[in-house]
């Protein structure tokens, strides 16, 4: 191992102490986050508002601090959009982060302070790199560089005060310290590089000529950029450009659908994964185990955490836990108050613990991205699940795929509607939707009482879509990287018939 290796990976495991701390008093460290957000902000105008400083405990937060959704909080962003200060958080907000936007034509907007980069984003980089060298000693990532893909910027003015919008990664990477800057690539100029074609043919021929050690992005962009490399250099696998390479630290979409594809390019399936779940409005969950895919929830990053229960998600006053009293295995909706001025809010994913020593969870997918117009409570995790076990089952590799309802008509009753775009076809894809259809009632008994005799929904219906179908409808929505993506489901046919629009402009004969 070299020096500079050596070095870095002294320095990482210095912070595994901290971690740990936080790690072994999780509920201390809450309550010692939530004391601090309350007492930086009981001068700001949403603190002067309600009253911050006169909150000494959780239930006096809960009673006098509304639970927020992107509405309720937007006439404050839109403040501090103007040129206000000391709106939401105490020092000045030069960033706001869009959010992935998959359900509008509209991204959120999110504030971002200095105090939200470097205590929450850039701590959960540094933890994200200790917590991959004290599983694998033997790291010799900072031997080499992490090629990172980023969202652009965009400049917006209002009067005199300029803000700057751009996608969280972008954000990140703009405002990376030097040291940081030089160990990744590329450079910021082609990172923030607004058109997508462009961008993937300057990352490909800076990066294809440099020593790579690790990955980090949304694998549906990722995997974009090294199918790229591999036939711009005529080559079979991604070692033959990066020998060096060793992890891929990964977020923004669940990686079950996408692995198969990378570990067609990857020689003897050597190179590692690790899952991060940094989001536009915070950094919230880290893989810490090698097998376990679970993530750590990380609570030392100026963020309070609280769950709205599975039940709950559709009241227009819900019940609101605080995080002592999950419960293993039950799906809860997150809502955070942040050192960036999010209060009490809602960001619409979901997530399911898996461990309460510490706490561990998964993603179970999105409040609005589920499909429950028969009663049948559908999510992108059963989605995830039942879909990976039909590629395996039939021999098929996905590229991509969305689901939606079918209404009842006068002749038939409703049905799920799925658009699939492979890599490779099923074997038979009538084989194929049988097992979805199994699948699905094994992983949500509410799906299995509905489709049992066609009591309330038919069979599914597969429908597979041509190569670049997904690449078009984000292209034309002007979604290409960062971590925009299709919405898996949707009580709503906007996105399905949209596709299928474009389906019949790549192939006009169907």
């Amino acid at each position: 191992m070299g020096i500079i290796d050596s070095i870095g990976n002294l320095v990482m495991k210095n912070r595994i102490e901290d971690l740990e701390n936080s790690i072994n008093n999780p509920h201390e460290t809450q309550q010692k986050v939530l004391h601090q957000l309350l007492g930086s902000t009981k001068d700001t105008f949403y603190g002067k508002k309600f009253h911050f400083k006169d909150i000494h405990n959780y239930r006096q937060f809960i009673e006098q601090v509304p639970i927020n959704s992107y509405e309720d909080l937007y006439p404050y962003i839109e403040l501090i959009l103007k040129g206000e200060n000391n709106v939401l958080w105490p020092t000045p907000i030069k960033w706001f982060a869009k959010s992935s936007g998959t359900t509008g034509a509209t991204s959120k907007i999110i504030p971002v302070s200095t105090e939200g980069l470097e205590q929450c984003h850039y701590q959960g980089g540094r933890d994200m790199l200790a917590l991959y060298i004290r599983n694998y000693p033997d790291a010799k990532l900072f031997s080499g560089k992490n090629l990172s893909i980023g969202g652009s910027q965009e400049a917006k003015h209002s009067g005199n005060n300029n803000h700057y919008i751009a996608n969280i990664s972008a954000i990140v990477m703009k405002n990376l310290p030097f040291w940081a800057q030089f160990g990744r690539t590329p450079g910021l100029e082609v990172t923030m590089m607004n058109n997508w074609e462009e961008k993937i043919e300057k990352i490909a021929e800076i990066t294809s000529q440099q020593k790579v050690t690790s990955l980090a992005g949304s694998p549906m962009w990722m995997l974009l950029l090294l199918q790229h490399i591999i036939k711009e250099q005529k080559i079979t696998h991604i070692q033959d450009v990066w020998p060096d390479l060793e992890v891929f630290f990964h977020g923004s979409v669940s990686f079950a659908p996408y692995r198969p594809l990378f570990e067609e390019l990857d020689r003897n399936k050597s190179l590692r994964y690790l899952e991060i779940f940094n989001a536009t409005e915070g950094f919230f969950g880290l893989q810490d185990q090698k097998e376990d895919p679970s993530l750590l929830l990380m609570l030392n990053y100026g963020i309070y955490y609280e769950f709205i229960p599975e039940k709950e998600f559709l009241s227009e006053n819900p019940k609101v836990i605080p995080l002592s009293e999950v419960e293993l295995g039950k799906n809860y909706s997150m809502v955070i108050s942040t050192n960036s001025g999010l209060w009490r809010y809602k960001i619409g994913d979901t997530v399911k613990f898996t461990s309460i020593s510490p706490y561990r969870f998964t993603i179970s997918g999105r409040t609005k991205h589920c499909i429950n117009v028969f009663g049948e409570d559908l999510f992108a995790e059963h989605a995830e699940k039942a879909i990976s076990k039909a590629c395996r089952e039939t021999g098929a590799i996905l590229r991509d795929f969305t689901a939606a309802p079918y209404f009842y008509d006068r002749r038939k009753k409703g049905y799920h509607e799925w658009l699939i775009e492979f890599v490779r076809s099923p074997k038979n894809i009538q084989a194929f939707t049988e097992v979805l259809d199994i699948e699905l009632g094994i992983y949500n008994d509410d799906y299995a009482a509905k489709r049992k005799n066609d009591i309330a929904i038919e069979k599914p219906v597969v429908r597979e879509m041509p190569e670049g179908t997904f690449y078009e409808w984000l292209k034309r929505k002007n979604k290409l990287g960062g971590q925009h993506k299709v919405p898996r489901l949707s009580n709503s046919r906007e996105f399905v018939e949209e596709l299928l629009s474009i389906r019949r402009t790549l192939q006009p004969e169907i």
